[in-house]
């Protein structure tokens, strides 16, 4: 019950937030044209786990729990898992939407070529956090408006990341295969168990995530560092124990463990690749549950092979999902799982609510709160500038 008024709370902090005064811009008829609208909703298929948890919005049988409301209301609410190939249940609906709602955890890419067809198109809402999946400046160049539900699962992810790092410190995975094996080896699992304590982690990327990690880690005595664009308030950054570092390439050297967590962009895409990665320390522990595509894929294989990663874990791949023959599912020194951290019960109420506020915004012709907007009036965000 404590975690359910927990989530419950954030859900209305996250909804009362923001200017709710309508918007000059999204007056000219993108959130208020009247009548019925099509709402195309892409999610992952949750089978029997769907019916397990109450709280289980974020899949596809579920949707969000906003289908009532919207039908309610006299719009049309279409729900889908199948979004690959030119027969898939999203193409067919593409030529008359005029909301798509897409999620980090299972991406339906909007592409150029999506967004050209889609003549009715007016919306497009992440539920959760990361557009990355859209094509944003195609998105901007025909006037659509893409928005997020910011801060929705910083936690969840922040919380994924620490523990990811103490899976790879402490050697964890291959005590627990022994145990599902019948083994029991200790030596095997100690001779590269390390503590946390005294390490030196470096997040890439110092924005809500990235901020809330480090918040997470100052209890456990490690030397923190942090690299991002801008940097933090001193107030914030002395009561955090992080130290900036602007050069990137200067920080990189110094980490025991490095995290990723910053935005996929054109500049950011493929930036670990195999010059970046020979400049980590040997050893290095690597956790990125950002985006897959920030990583050159072989490279960290070659690395993890080689050892001179010594640990990778992350939950994001390119594409998602990943294929069977993925090589990440099978490069050595990996604690990989599906695109899991931010899809949480508490993160799945916290961004239907998000995504509720802001249709029902849409409809009424109001303004986002401001922090959710991705791109707005043909301008994008600063983050994927």
């Amino acid at each position: 019950m404590a975690m359910k008024r927990a989530a419950a709370t954030a859900v209305r902090a996250l909804t009362s937030s923001g200017n709710q005064a309508p918007s000059s811009v999204l007056a000219r008829g993108l959130h208020a044209s009247p009548g019925s609208k099509k709402i195309v909703g892409v999610f992952y298929k949750a089978n029997e786990y769907a019916s397990m948890n109450p709280n289980f919005v974020g899949c596809v049988e579920n949707a969000l729990g906003i289908r009532e409301w919207l039908e309610s209301q006299g719009h049309e609410y279409i729900v889908t898992p199948d979004k690959e190939g030119p027969a898939c249940e999203l193409e067919k609906h593409i030529p008359d939407l005029h909301v798509l709602i897409t999620t980090p955890f299972h991406p339906a890419y909007v592409t150029a070529e999506r967004i050209k067809k889609a003549k009715n198109l007016q919306l497009l809402l992440t539920a959760g956090i990361g557009s990355d999946h859209i094509d944003l400046k195609a998105a901007a160049d025909a006037g659509l408006t893409v928005a997020e539900v910011t801060g929705s699962n910083v936690v969840s992810v922040a919380e994924d990341e620490l523990m990811r790092i103490l899976i790879l410190v402490r050697n964890f995975l291959p005590g627990y295969h022994q145990v599902i094996n019948g083994d029991w080896n200790v030596a095997a699992i100690a001779y590269r168990a390390y503590d946390l304590e005294g390490k030196t982690v470096g997040t890439v990327g110092a924005g809500r995530i990235g901020r809330l990690l480090l918040q997470r880690l100052k209890p456990f005595n490690c030397n923190l560092l942090y690299h991002d664009r801008i940097k933090m308030d001193p107030e914030l950054e002395s009561q955090i124990g992080a130290k900036f570092e602007e050069d990137l390439d200067k920080m990189l050297p110094k980490c025991d463990i490095i995290v990723i967590n910053t935005p996929l962009t054109e500049k950011t895409k493929g930036m670990f690749d195999k010059e970046k990665i020979a400049k980590l320390k040997k050893g290095v522990l690597i956790v990125n549950n950002a985006r897959g595509a920030i990583m050159d894929t072989q490279a960290v294989v070659d690395a993890c092979s080689s050892g001179h990663i010594a640990g990778y874990s992350g939950d994001v791949w390119y594409p998602q999902p990943a294929p069977k023959d993925h090589p990440w599912r099978y490069m050595p020194n990996q604690a990989m799982t599906p695109h899991i951290s931010g899809t949480t019960i508490d993160a799945q109420l916290r961004y239907a609510a998000g995504v509720k506020d802001m249709l029902e915004r849409y409809f009424k012709g109001e303004d986002f709160p401001s922090q959710h907007y991705i791109v707005k009036d043909g301008e994008l965000a600063s983050q994927y500038r």
